[in-house]
């Protein structure tokens, strides 16, 4: 069947959908799927199960997505906001949390969008076709298919970078039966560069094979603030510092972000920028439920977020911190307790 959309008029509706950065690229297999698979090998996923169980071997082949599917439609929407890097903020006794967080759950938003997109491909298209909406959460190699579609390359810091806006963006996939002229990749400008790596506090960005580089989740922050369930490592602890969801620190330091383009998207907008420490270790798991019903922040779950936010505050060294603390150390949850006493013990040999 010959081609039916051009990956211009894909790009033009990406654009009336949200979506900063659309691109095409075929919905096949790609070499990509080794290194992944020799990541999982190396550990590197660390208890992420969800990324080294059967659906593994799924992300080898978008076509177990959708058998029909022939064409990946790869967006990205901008989520940087103007406030402060946690560099810039320098108050130890605020909490971080990563900028992609500061609003509404962005799976949500994504989903809203490409739905839209859709909608637009069926007023342009005269034939059924299928699809499916893929965002983060599906077993799918996106960064490196929508390197493929041509929206950035992948950086040190294994994030997808784009050169005139940089890497503040969430990426969304539409898989479909739609024949549509493909893009290409574009060149990798991250040159000798090494910002990110120097700038990691606890070296999770580490060498792999023919000089590219990869994320270590056993020593990665952001693992440690979200995926990790049991006690964060006591070497790591101080490596931490006051984040308590995410971290975004090689994203901050990245040469591409320094101008970044900032989202004009309401969703994004930061109603979770750097909260006090105090305030958060006093709020109960309803509260908690409540504060971030509508945000990414609540996959941590109750109990990891307090517990980070001990670590936190034992990173702080701040005797402000010492009663709640306390209070902390006497919860039932044998991990807040154990890494609320770790804290006072900071407090303790500051």
């Amino acid at each position: 069947m010959a081609l039916v959309l051009s990956s211009e008029l894909v790009r033009t509706l990406g654009r009336d959908c949200g979506f900063e950065l659309a691109g095409v690229t075929a919905a096949e297999p790609i070499p990509e799927a080794d290194s992944y698979q020799a990541w999982v090998a190396r550990g590197y996923a660390g208890e992420m199960s969800y990324l080294t169980d059967r659906r593994a071997l799924v992300r080898n082949n978008p076509r177990q997505l959708l058998p029909s599917a022939r064409s990946i439609i790869c967006v990205g929407k901008l989520y940087n906001s103007p406030q402060p890097s946690v560099a810039q903020l320098d108050e130890s006794e605020r909490a971080w949390i990563s900028r992609y967080a500061w609003g509404e759950d962005y799976h949500d938003v994504l989903r809203r969008g490409l739905s839209q997109l859709v909608d637009k491909l069926r007023q342009h298209v005269g034939e059924t076709f299928e699809w499916k909406i893929c965002v983060d959460t599906a077993p799918l190699l996106e960064r490196a298919y929508a390197r493929r579609a041509g929206l950035g390359w992948i950086g040190k810091n294994t994030c997808l970078i784009n050169q005139p806006a940089g890497s503040w963006f969430f990426l969304g996939e539409l898989l479909t039966s739609l024949a549509i002229e493909p893009d290409g990749p574009p060149p990798d400008r991250c040159g000798s560069c090494t910002r990110c790596i120097d700038a990691c506090p606890t070296q999770a960005i580490v060498p792999v094979d023919n000089g590219a580089y990869a994320i270590d989740s056993r020593l990665c922050i952001s693992y440690f603030t979200i995926e990790l369930h049991g006690p964060v490592p006591v070497e790591s602890r101080a490596g931490v510092g006051s984040h308590v969801f995410g971290c975004d620190i090689c994203q901050d330091v990245c040469p591409w972000n320094r101008r970044a383009p900032v989202t004009v998207e309401a969703a994004f907008q930061a109603a979770h920028f750097a909260p006090p420490l105090e305030k958060l270790a006093a709020i109960s798991e309803d509260e908690f439920r409540a504060m971030f019903a509508a945000s990414p922040i609540r996959r941590a779950r109750y109990s990891g977020f307090v517990r980070n936010v001990a670590i936190a505050m034992g990173n702080a060294r701040s005797e402000r911190f010492r009663a709640p603390l306390e209070k902390l150390a006497l919860s039932p949850d044998a991990a807040v307790a154990e890494h609320a006493a770790w804290a006072l013990a900071q407090l303790e040999s500051s």
